[in-house]
C-alpha cells in the first residue's frame, strides 16, 4: 500500500454497515460471495447482558448480507450458535474474519467455553463471575470452511492456535489476522497474553505460518513481534504489499499514534520484523458522516479493509456511542467508511 489510509477515508454512510435492535453487535468482516452480493460476519450477544463482558459468555458469528459494500446489511442467520460447554469454543464464537480463496470461504474466529451453567435474564455478570474467568482463560483461535457462503460450515474440533505453556502465548490466543500467500501459505497473526502468577499479561502480538489453510500452525518465534514494554496494540488486519506485509492495529494508550485507541500503521519485509511507519497514524476514533458531521465515538475497534481488484476500498469498524469504555455505551454496531482508491 503506497498511499496514507488516513488520508483516503470518505465520509462514512450514516444508515450503513449492521445493527440489530436487541443486541451488541461487533466484529465486522466482508467478503464478497458467489452470488455477487456482499456477506458480513459479525459478532452479537443479547444485551439484557452487560456489552462488557457478556461477550466472553454469550457471543455468537452471525451473517448479515447486502447489495452494496456500504450497506445496510441485514441479519441473514446464526452461523455458529452455542454447542455445548463440552467443545472448544462451544459457549462463545467471537472475532470473525472471513475470506475466500478460490473456492472456498475461509472463517478464522475465537472460540471458548466454561463449564458452568449458562446465565440467565436479570442474573449480574460482572468480571469476576467464575464463568467469565474461566472462558477468558479458554479463548482460542479457531478455523472453519465452506464451500458457499451460504455453508454448511465445518468447524473443527480443536483450536488452531492452543496455548503453549511458558510462551508469550500460555494464557490466550485471540483476534485472527490471517493472510494467504500467492502459494496458498498462510500468515496468521494473533493477539496473545501469557500467565503471570494466576492471573494474565498484558496484550502482545504473535504469529505463526501454515503451508496451507488446513495446517498445521506453527508460532514462528518464541518473541512477541513487538516489545510489550512500547507496544500497548489489538486488534490487528494484515494484508500483502509490494514491500512485504502492512498492518493496522489498535493503539491502546496513544503512545504510538498520537491518539488513544486510535490506530497505528506497521510494515515488515517478511511477516516476522515490524516497524512502526513512518506516518504510523492509520485511523481515528474522530468520523466524518456524510451529513457533515464528525463525532467521535465511544469506541472504534476491530478494523478490517475490504479489498476489491486489489486495493482496500472500505473500512470497517465495531463501534459504541458514548462518552469511551464498554461500560457507558447503550448502542454499538458495525460501520463503514468508504476509501478513495487514486491519489
Amino acid at each position: 500500500m503506497t498511499f496514507s489510509l488516513f488520508d483516503r477515508m470518505l465520509p462514512a454512510p450514516m444508515e450503513g454497515g449492521f445493527r440489530m435492535e436487541g443486541w451488541w453487535v461487533w466484529c465486522g468482516s466482508v467478503v464478497r460471495g458467489e452470488d455477487g452480493r456482499f456477506h458480513m460476519f459479525a459478532s452479537r450477544w443479547p444485551k439484557w447482558m452487560p456489552m462488557h463482558p457478556g461477550w466472553l459468555l454469550r457471543s455468537e458469528i452471525v451473517r448479515a448480507s447486502s447489495d452494496t459494500p456500504e450497506g445496510p446489511y441485514t441479519y441473514e442467520e446464526t452461523v455458529f450458535p452455542a454447542r455445548g460447554a463440552e467443545y472448544w469454543d462451544g459457549r462463545s464464537t467471537h472475532n470473525p474474519h472471513i475470506i475466500r480463496y478460490g473456492d472456498k470461504y475461509l472463517l478464522y474466529y475465537m472460540g471458548s467455553t466454561h463449564p458452568f451453567p449458562e446465565p440467565r435474564p436479570g442474573e449480574t455478570v460482572e468480571a469476576d463471575d467464575c464463568r467469565v474467568i474461566a472462558a477468558r482463560a479458554n479463548k482460542r483461535v479457531g478455523l472453519a470452511v465452506a464451500d458457499s457462503i451460504y455453508g454448511p460450515w465445518k468447524r473443527l474440533d480443536t483450536p488452531i492456535l492452543p496455548t503453549r505453556p511458558g510462551k508469550f502465548d500460555s494464557f490466550l490466543t485471540s483476534n485472527p489476522a490471517p493472510c494467504i500467500r500467492e502459494d496458498g501459505s498462510v500468515l496468521l497473526v494473533y493477539k496473545a497474553r501469557r500467565y503471570e502468577g494466576t492471573t494474565h499479561g498484558q496484550m502482545t502480538l504473535g504469529a505463526a505460518e501454515a503451508a496451507g489453510y488446513e495446517g498445521p500452525y506453527r508460532v514462528i518465534q518464541d518473541a512477541p513481534l513487538f516489545p510489550p514494554e512500547r507496544f500497548h496494540i489489538e486488534d490487528p488486519f494484515i494484508w500483502r504489499t509490494a514491500e512485504g506485509y502492512a498492518m493496522i492495529a489498535k493503539d491502546m494508550d496513544g503512545k504510538l499514534c498520537g491518539e488513544k485507541h486510535g490506530g497505528i500503521l506497521a510494515l515488515s519485509p517478511d511477516g516476522r520484523d515490524w516497524r512502526l511507519a513512518d506516518q504510523p497514524k492509520s485511523y481515528s476514533r474522530r468520523v466524518r458522516w456524510e451529513d457533515g458531521s464528525e463525532r467521535w465515538m465511544g469506541s472504534f475497534e476491530r478494523p478490517f479493509l475490504l479489498f476489491q481488484e486489489g486495493q482496500p476500498t472500505h473500512l470497517f469498524a465495531a463501534v459504541a456511542d458514548g462518552p469511551g469504555g464498554f461500560r457507558q455505551a447503550e448502542h454499538t454496531w458495525n460501520m463503514v467508511i468508504p476509501l478513495r482508491t487514486s491519489p
